[in-house]
C-alpha cells in the first residue's frame, strides 16, 4: 500500500535504513584497543573489573553515563525523516 507520493515498500525501506544506521552508530561507539587505567575525562582510576569486562574502556562509569546522555540527546532528531532532507 503506497502512502502519499511514495512507492510500495518505501516505508519499510525507511525503517530498515534507520535501524541499519543505528547499528552502525552503535558499532562505531564500541571501545577498541587497550583499556586506560584512569578516566580520560576526570582522571579517576578505572576499576580492573571494568577494564576486563569492556576492553578498550576510556572513561569511568560516571563519565561514560554522562557522555551517553549527551549522545542520546543529540540523536533524538531524525534527520533522515525530516522534510529538509527530502527536499535535497
Amino acid at each position: 500500500m503506497a502512502v502519499g507520493w511514495s512507492r510500495d515498500g518505501a516505508v519499510q525501506e525507511q525503517i530498515d535504513a534507520t535501524v541499519a544506521s543505528a547499528v552502525e552508530i552503535a558499532k562505531s561507539r564500541l571501545p577498541k584497543g587497550e583499556s586506560l587505567t584512569h578516566c580520560e575525562e576526570c582522571e579517576s582510576p578505572i576499576p580492573e573489573a571494568r577494564r576486563k569486562a569492556m576492553p578498550g574502556v576510556r572513561f569511568c562509569v560516571a563519565c561514560q553515563s554522562e557522555l551517553e546522555k549527551r549522545q542520546k540527546a543529540a540523536a533524538l532528531y531524525n534527520r533522515r525523516g525530516s522534510k529538509d532532507s527530502q527536499l535535497k
